[in-house]
């Protein structure tokens, strides 16, 4: 789905342009004009008339934005920044949509869901890639970004502030982005510290392959924030003319709140594995009560079993056989063994 807004000298709010309508090229806008245009699932059509006939991009450019649509198997493209004669170009990695309605619909319940099975198959991390020259800001993507709607939901309260151009328009929608990662990171936090307690009470196979789930699912975010990072930091810098001095500090803003989020997931990150190495020691610690307590129960039979064994030798010269006390002398014997070791084991602190 293609939508164009359009944000034009004469007029304070925001129209919606029809397709219909669009000049051939960039280079027939009006100079005062500021132009947003999203491509939303697009077509091939609409991919080539905008990318292709619009604002002409380059090849790879080109084939890095429909990455997703031609190698599915390969996955998103990883976040850059690139600059080109004539435009700029960012691709981003926001969280999956599914996901965060995930974690609004669970918000106030107890079982941790984030990482459940159910959430384990969110592993695909949806592609942003953006396009913008002085006067034109070109998102695309394959599914509905709430990032994006966010931005919309915000220029529709705020239109005039559109009026500061593209790369204001393109901080709108990476702020936005990075606000996702809060309640993320929140239910990240909250997780461990349940995970923890559990730990030392029930270290279970069900609770170590939770925390596998967790350690992957923090390792691919903490990968994405640290690129993200590093694409922010390059805008922040003043290496590029397409973004203003002006709005350099709003991109600073959401680089410090990414940076963070960043800290955040690292400690996430490290706790995880710490936690990892902790449930792997209270198993094994409980596998050393569970075989001392059975090679305790083996040392107090043992001797019992020494008095039945000599007992039950059917030697026929044995002076306790035809004795009417050798039964419960026997017996006996094995009690008095028995208890002995018990004291034993008590003397030396074992029990």
């Amino acid at each position: 789905m293609l939508t164009i807004f359009q944000w034009d000298s004469s007029k304070s709010n925001c129209v919606s342009y029809p397709v219909e309508q669009l000049p051939p090229s960039c280079r027939d806008l009006h100079p005062d004009d500021i132009w947003w245009i999203d491509l939303s699932n697009p077509t091939e059509e609409e991919e080539e008339r905008i990318l292709g006939q619009f604002l002409r991009v380059h090849t790879l450019t080109f084939e890095d934005i429909t990455r997703p649509r031609r190698e599915a198997d390969h996955g998103s493209h990883l976040p850059k920044v690139e600059e080109f004669p004539d435009y700029l170009f960012v691709i981003v990695n926001p969280l999956p949509p599914k996901l965060i309605q995930l974690i609004q619909a669970n918000d106030g319940n107890r079982r941790p869901l984030l990482f459940s099975q159910r959430s384990a198959q969110q592993k695909h991390r949806p592609q942003l890639s953006s396009v913008l020259n002085h006067q034109v800001l070109i998102t695309h993507h394959y599914e509905p970004l709430t990032c994006v709607s966010a931005a919309r939901q915000f220029l529709e309260r705020h239109a005039q502030s559109a009026r500061r151009g593209p790369d204001y328009l393109f901080h709108q929608i990476l702020d936005a982005m990075v606000d996702e990662y809060a309640p993320v990171v929140d239910r990240i936090a909250t997780q461990l510290d349940k995970l923890e307690i559990r730990l030392f009470t029930e270290p279970t196979p069900q609770l170590l392959a939770r925390l596998l789930r967790m350690k992957r699912f923090v390792t691919e975010l903490r990968k994405t924030i640290i690129l993200e990072r590093e694409v922010l930091a390059r805008l922040i810098r003043g290496e590029f003319e397409l973004v203003d001095d002006r709005e350099v500090v709003y991109y600073r803003n959401v680089y410090d709140h990414l940076v963070r989020y960043t800290q955040l997931v690292e400690s996430a990150r490290e706790m995880v594995s710490d936690l990892m190495e902790t449930h792997l020691s209270a198993m094994s610690n409980r596998l050393n009560e569970v075989m001392k307590v059975l090679a305790m129960i083996s040392t107090t039979v043992l001797p019992m079993t020494l008095v039945a064994g000599i007992y039950g030798m059917n030697f026929k010269y044995m002076p306790e056989l035809d004795w009417s006390f050798g039964y419960p002398m026997a017996l006996a014997m094995m009690v008095i063994l028995a208890l002995g070791s018990l004291l034993f084991f008590r003397w030396k602190r074992w029990l």
